[in-house]
């Protein structure tokens, strides 16, 4: 019924739409050679304010067609195409359809001169390796954020989690003029540069650093996204303030000031919450607000969240955290040094309360484990990261980029235990209370040094990169574990624990690159990487005589020290055509894995050799503009680690023995992965597909076995194959009518894997699949009203051979439902609505809840200051209930979650922009 109303609404928008249309249809062709010119943009605008009206591309035939709807006011005609003049012609209006036959468009022979003509922009431009928006051409609300004009944009998609794709490739860089802000995921860029500031949108393929200095196709499949700033918003400064208080003595409070000049750009950051959130969304809805929809793109599935790879607050919970930061960016001594860097600092104080309840799966039976834990933590962290580009001259550029990071984390922890057989009889107890500080410092360096010699394409590169990390615990931890079955005596541990990580590495190589041809290449290159890591812990008993933990614990000390070095000499063949590029690299990778350990007096020393090759591949194919193919493949080998291989006994856990395995081998992964994507701009739709197989020889594996207290004792074994394969297609379409834009879309992903395991000595293999479907829609009324349902559908299933159980199988719905209205004048009103079900959740949990946060707010001051009131759990029905189905065992967890508040809010906007003398606008001059 739901497919038939949905189609029926479909069709009613189609007739509608064609009663009150006309079609426009012709053919571009190079006006010399008479060639059809491919991805032309053919559009019109209003001849009184130059706003595009609506817009196609050229086929590959040089054709066009598309409908408009009827117009009764003087348009203008353009069609665009890089390199060549613009083809212009006026209408009075547009009522019945028009075949403007062929279109022949004369070479610009000034464009190399790259003379720019303002106003003459057209809506997208498709280069060779870049695809072009206007920002202009895509209306947005006047405060709406970078994010909101994303949206806008044809092929560009961003999902619940906070995802960025173009035409179905992922972004995963984002830069402005070319630098990052506040690192290169882009997340602060987004949210808060406002997107009246963006001239353009380049889309390009992410490049290395390596990539883009020697001029080499980038080997990746992913997207770049250059947020190119107005030249007359590029000297000013603009900036957000928010505070907030509620019930429950909820608060947040933020602040960011940006300051532009030119090729300088200086911002400084902060803020203060207790829910939940790092607090940098210019999001006018729900501000800062965790579970709204701002939540996926902060916070993981931990309810931890990271900027820029530092990670804030405990791992579930309540967090309360704080933050000052500062991004800074510049061009120095004519352009010939770019720096670039970001200061972070931020204080994370987190409370969480956990009860699991797990099922241990067994071959003699299954037994049961029930948990409660209650945590506390204060983490301190600064963060320092630097770029420099150094153009030494016209021929070498030096590129380096440090980062330094410094975090102290003290923490509370207490639990309990306890362990029934499969009779329901009580057989251990577990109880602990822990007091850790750890400090962690680490400092990474990148350095790129790239010379261009004669030939155009040649030249040689040289890289060094350094990882320096070092982590000092300071535990003190008593437990007591009881047994009541076997008659073993009770463990109890009063104890000092002092531990020492150290991680070292080095990683140095040179390469040359030498031309074939114009468009092939052969590189030579030889690296080679140096890492190593030290474990070093001793362990003190707690000496009653003296009050003081002096007795020191051998079988709890430990000594362990593993060091590799990898030389690797390689050559790699590069294709780069206009519609084809590809890389093939061959090497061969010598290995020696030296590993040490120093336990109970006895020294073991293990050293091992190997030689593996070390290949992978790319190709891309460019089908068409719209049009491409991306496929990878790899070998790569993975080392045990020294844990695994030494024969070093780790008691630490009073239930659970870990031991290592000196037979392993090293795990061999055959990578593979394809995908193709077509997203035609003419009408709007795009489609793609991909998939992917990893499969595993050798795959390493924990083997445990249970004694009759069922304490557990794991070791390692290399089984024969393990596999992970996956697939997934989308589509999406969008329907403009005047002020009206409605977009829907499709997905399946699906997942197959299998894999091996032991639990006491026996072999199993489980094999399993996910299906997991999704649909979603938008419609929206320009400034007035947006509405995004959307829907998915997930089903796994695990079968099991030579197991206790035979399958697990689940399913889980999610809905979600988000309005936002401009409506009255000055009012911004906020619904976000969620339902969640999970039938993997066991009877003692709740299976599905609803989560509706509610926001009204209005617009003072010209805009400038908003009020507003906002509602998290509308309904109080959040909670934090997961579960987790592995071979062994099938888990189900809670944890604290925010529960409902009210806040009341006030933001104030700051926008001083050069170029202008309008309101509060002002300009800056030198």
């Amino acid at each position: 019924m739901r497919k038939i109303l949905l189609a029926l609404i479909l069709l009613c928008f189609t007739v509608n739409y064609a009663q009150n249309s006309v079609k426009i249809s012709g053919k571009v062709l190079d006006e010399s050679l008479k060639l059809p010119l491919e991805s032309a943009t053919v559009y019109f605008t209003k001849v009184s304010d130059s706003t595009v009206v609506d817009y196609t591309i050229s086929d590959h035939n040089g054709n066009f067609e598309f409908k408009i709807r009827k117009i009764d006011y003087p348009l203008l005609l353009k069609v665009s195409y890089n390199g060549f003049l613009d083809y212009k012609k006026p209408f009075e209006g547009l009522q019945s359809d028009q075949d403007l036959g062929t279109i022949l468009l004369k070479e610009n022979v000034s464009s190399l001169n790259e003379i720019v003509v303002k106003g003459e922009t057209p809506p997208i431009v498709i280069k060779t390796d870049t695809l072009e928006f206007n920002a202009s051409s895509f209306k947005v609300r006047p405060d709406a954020n970078v994010e909101a004009l994303l949206k806008q944009l044809p092929g560009v998609e961003i999902d619940e989690n906070g995802k960025i794709t173009v035409n179905g490739k992922e972004v995963n860089n984002i830069l402005v003029n070319g630098k990052p802000f506040f690192g290169k995921d882009g997340k602060i860029a987004t949210q808060n540069l406002p997107a009246e500031m963006i001239s353009k949108i380049q889309v390009t393929d992410t490049k290395t650093k390596e990539e883009e200095l020697s001029g080499q196709s980038a080997s990746s499949d992913e997207k770049t996204i250059n947020l190119t700033i107005d030249e007359e918003k590029n000297k000013g400064l603009f900036g957000k303030a928010t505070v907030g208080y509620g019930t429950d003595d909820r608060y947040e409070s933020s602040l960011l000031f940006n300051y532009f000049k030119d090729t300088q750009k200086i911002s400084v950051l902060g803020s203060s919450n207790n829910i939940n959130s790092v607090g940098f969304s210019m999001d006018e809805i729900f501000d800062n607000m965790g579970g709204g929809r701002n939540t996926s793109i902060w916070v993981s599935g931990d309810g931890s969240y990271n900027i820029n790879g530092m990670r804030f607050g405990g791992n579930t919970g309540i967090t309360k955290s704080s933050m000052v930061g500062l991004n800074f960016s510049d061009e120095w001594f004519n352009k010939k040094l770019d720096p670039n860097g970001s200061y972070y600092y931020n204080r994370a104080d987190s409370e969480n309360r956990n009860r699991t309840s797990r099922t241990n799966l067994l071959p003699t039976g299954n037994t049961s484990t029930v948990s409660e834990s209650n945590s506390k933590s204060i983490v301190d962290g600064h963060n320092l990261n630097l770029d420099f580009e150094v153009k030494i001259d016209s021929t070498t550029t030096l590129y380096i980029s440090p980062s330094f990071s410094k975090n102290k984390n003290n923490s509370l922890y207490s639990s309990f235990e306890n362990t029934y057989d499969e009779n329901g009889d009580l057989s251990n107890d577990y109880i602990s209370d822990d007091r850790s500080q750890t400090d962690f410092s680490s400092f990474k360096n990148n350095l790129y040094l790239f010379k261009k010699l004669n030939e155009k394409g040649k030249g040689i590169g040289v890289s060094f990169n350094n990882t320096n990390s070092k982590n000092e615990t300071d535990l003190l931890t008593y437990s007591k574990t009881s047994f009541y079955q076997s008659g073993a005596a009770d463990d109890e541990r009063d104890q000092n624990r002092l531990n020492t990580d150290r991680n070292n590495s080095y990683n140095s190589s040179v390469r040359y690159i030498q031309p074939i041809n114009d468009s092939l290449n052969f590189t030579i290159q030889a690296n080679y990487a140096w890492e190593e890591s030290k474990d070093y812990q001793n362990t003190f008993d707690f000496d009653g005589l003296t009050n003081q933990y002096s007795d020191i614990n051998a079988s709890l000390s430990r000594d362990i020290n593993s060091k590799k070095i990898t030389f690797t000499p390689s050559i790699a063949l590069q294709l780069k055509k206009k519609k084809i590029r590809g890389r093939i690299s061959f090497g061969t990778d010598n290995i020696n894995y030296q590993n040490q350990s120093l336990y109970l007096g006895t020294e073991t020393r293990l050293n091992q050799k190997y030689l593996y090759p070390n290949v992978n591949g790319y190709l891309s194919v460019t089908l068409g503009k719209s049009k491409s193919i991306y496929t990878y493949s790899a070998y790569k080998v993975e080392m045990p680690s020294a844990t695994q291989l030494l024969p070093y006994e780790n008691i630490e856990n009073p239930l659970h023995t870990f031991l290592g395995n000196a037979d392993l081998k090293p795990k061999e992964t055959y990578r593979v992965y394809l995908n193709y994507n077509n997203y035609d701009y003419a009408t709007r739709s795009g489609f793609y597909l991909y998939g992917g197989l990893n499969y595993n020889k050798n795959e390493i594996v924990s083997s445990t076995t249970y004694d009759a207290d069922y304490k557990a004792t794991t070791t390692y074994q290399n089984i024969d194959k393990t596999y992970n394969s996956y697939a997934g297609l989308s589509y999406s379409k969008v329907f403009k009518k005047e002020k009206r834009t409605f977009k829907a879309g499709a997905s399946l992903d699906l997942g197959l894997d299998f894999a091996q395991g032991l639990t006491n000595a026996v072999l199993y293999e489980s094999s399993g699949y996910e299906v997991e479907p999704r649909v979603f829609m938008n419609w929206s009324i320009e400034d007035l009203v947006t509405v995004n349902p959307s829907y998915t559908y997930s089903f796994n299933r695990t079968d099991f051979n030579n197991y206790v159980i035979d399958k697990t199988e689940y399913f889980k719905h999610n809905f979600k439902l988000e309005l936002t209205s401009y409506w009255p004048k000055h009012v911004v009103l906020g619904s976000d609505f969620g339902y969640n079900y999970n039938s993997n959740i066991s009877g003692g949990f709740k299976r599905d809840f609803y989560l509706w946060n509610v926001s009204l707010g209005y617009n003072f001051l010209k805009d400038k200051l908003l009020a507003k009131v906002k509602v998290y759990d509308l309904l109080n029905q959040n909670i934090g209930v997961s579960r987790t189905v592995t071979p062994t065992a099938i888990t189900d967890t809670e944890n604290t979650v925010l529960q409902q508040y009210v806040m009341f809010s006030l933001t104030f906007k700051l926008e001083k922009f050069g170029g202008k003398k309008d309101g509060n606008k002002v300009f800056f001059r030198d």
